[in-house]
Order: structure tokens, then C-alpha cells, then sequence
């Protein structure tokens, strides 16, 4: 890949350390005026290094400048690529995923990868307060956006309103506007949120490796009367995703603890 526009290479170093800087600040102002595209593969730092006449080391400083500032993503054996824009998951709201990428100007595509009527595992029974004997929809989809598959996301939703969904397009349609079609009410979910690295079964739906920092999201949602209606997982990955927070005092509570 070709270099553009670069600053004009000087004779040595220069000033050493405002250099890098300088370097680190021509690099971003062409990432966010767009002649770098977010997940774009930068130069190779040699070919960089050469266009800007500096050493390796001067030219990796100001990548580690640009790294801080959460602009570029360095893979070790792969090569340096422009940072994805962010997700700002919202804390304060109950909405969906695909609702809070759109409102926040992300074209979003969802891909289900299957929708059908199972017996409930043992797990799920005990978070929806059912017995392991009962059925529930099994929803599993994949959330794309910035060009990248960035959320899988496992969702059971209990009977009776289970049965009502299972001709619902979730290509299109969201679970909970599926839900409030079929005149279901959401109060209130609880939900906690780790981090984690990505497994092997959920990296084959997601555009990066196992091993990488995920956010996994655990949500149980409530009907008006406490009924808890659906279970939900989702595996967020870690480059993608901020985590933010209006907070006033009646309105959401925070509870933090180490992992």
C-alpha cells in the first residue's frame, strides 16, 4: 500500500522527541479526514519509517501515540490498521442493539443464524425462573456494522409469548419491537457486563480471532408485573465498543466490582 501525502521527509531525526509527535499528528489528521478508512491496513512501518526519514524506533513512538489515542489497532504479525469507530453502548436505556447502532448513525445488518422452539437448558430455566422442562424460542443472530460482524447475540424468550414470534423476520425487526407487536410490555432489564477474550465457537460468526477482548453482556428483562421474559447473551468485540453512562440518581445504578 502506497503512502499519501505524507509530511516532507527531513534531513535525520530532527528534534527527536517533537518528531514523533509530529509524525503521530500527521498520521491522524489524515485518519480523521477520512484519506486512511476505519480498519484500513496503515503503511508497513518500514515504508512508513523511510517516507517520513526517521528510524524504526522514532516511527513506532508516534504509533504508540496514535495507539493511546485509540486511532489505530495493532495486530502483532499482521500489521497496523486504522481503529474501528466506536459503539457508545448506552447504560441508561432499554433498547436494542441494532436500535442503539442506528440511532447512533450505523447502517447495521443482522444475519439470524437460527430461530426455533427448544427445551430451555438448565441455566437459562434458572434465570427466567422456569422449570428445565419448558420450551422457549431460541434466538441467535449476528450484528454487522463499519464493514466488521461485531456482536453475536443468543436470546430465549419464555412461553406463551415465545410461540408468538416464530414467524417474526429478525432480519428486520427487532425483538423487542417483535414483542411490542404482539402488545408484550418491557419494564426494566438487570444486566451485568465482563470482560472476557473470544471462544472458538463464537469467533467463527465474529471478523476477528479467538483469544481477542470481548465484552459479554448478560441481560435478563422484566415484564411490568416482575415476570422475568427473556434471557440474553451477547459477545461484543472489545475493539468496537465503548461503554457509557448518564447517571442520575433515580434514573440508574451502577454497581462495580473487580473482576
Amino acid at each position: 500500500m502506497r503512502t499519501r501525502d505524507l509530511l516532507p521527509t527531513t534531513d535525520g531525526e530532527g528534534g527527536g522527541v517533537a518528531r514523533y509527535r509530529e509524525i503521530a499528528g500527521d498520521l491522524a489528521a489524515k485518519i480523521r479526514d477520512g484519506r486512511y478508512s476505519p480498519g484500513e491496513a496503515l503503511p508497513a512501518q518500514r515504508e512508513l519509517s523511510q517516507a517520513y526519514g526517521v528510524t524504526l524506533m522514532t516511527l513506532r513512538q508516534a504509533l504508540r501515540e496514535l495507539s493511546a489515542e485509540g486511532l489505530i489497532v495493532q495486530q502483532p504479525g499482521k500489521g497496523t490498521f486504522v481503529a474501528p469507530p466506536h459503539l457508545a453502548y448506552q447504560l441508561g436505556s432499554l433498547r436494542s442493539f441494532a436500535d442503539d447502532l442506528r440511532d447512533q448513525g450505523h447502517e447495521v445488518r443482522t444475519t439470524v443464524i437460527s430461530c426455533a422452539q427448544r427445551r430451555v437448558p438448565a441455566r437459562i430455566a434458572a434465570r427466567l425462573r422456569i422449570r428445565e422442562t419448558e420450551t422457549g424460542l431460541r434466538l441467535e443472530r449476528v450484528r454487522a456494522f463499519a464493514g466488521r460482524r461485531a456482536i453475536h447475540q443468543i436470546s430465549w424468550v419464555r412461553e406463551p409469548q415465545a410461540d408468538r414470534l416464530r414467524d417474526v423476520d429478525f432480519t428486520s425487526v427487532s425483538l423487542y419491537a417483535a414483542l411490542a407487536d404482539q402488545g408484550v410490555a418491557v419494564a426494566r432489564a438487570a444486566e451485568t457486563i465482563r470482560p472476557a477474550t473470544l471462544d472458538a465457537d463464537v469467533a467463527r460468526h465474529l471478523d476477528d480471532d479467538e483469544g481477542v477482548p470481548v465484552l459479554v453482556s448478560d441481560r435478563i428483562t422484566y415484564t411490568p408485573d416482575g415476570t422475568a421474559l427473556v434471557a440474553d447473551r451477547a459477545t461484543i468485540l472489545g475493539s468496537m465498543m465503548q461503554i457509557t453512562a448518564d447517571r442520575a440518581a433515580t434514573t440508574l445504578s451502577l454497581t462495580w466490582r473487580p473482576t
